[in-house]
């Protein structure tokens, strides 16, 4: 588990140096803003597809 956290952790590095922000701020973005929008965003759609599927 602790090999997985740390490839983990890696990426995130990785994400900061390519983008030029901090671990957290990358942490950040991707937990707190992206995640939670991304999944919003597939749950909306999910609905949608769900009533369309039952009007047919």
């Amino acid at each position: 588990m602790q090999e997985l956290f740390q490839i983990c952790v890696d990426i995130l590095r990785w994400i900061a140096s390519k983008t030029g922000i901090t671990y957290e701020e990358a942490n950040i973005w991707i937990f707190v803003i992206i995640h939670p929008l991304l999944t919003l965003w597939l749950l909306i759609r999910n609905s949608i597809l769900k009533k369309r599927l039952q009007e047919k």
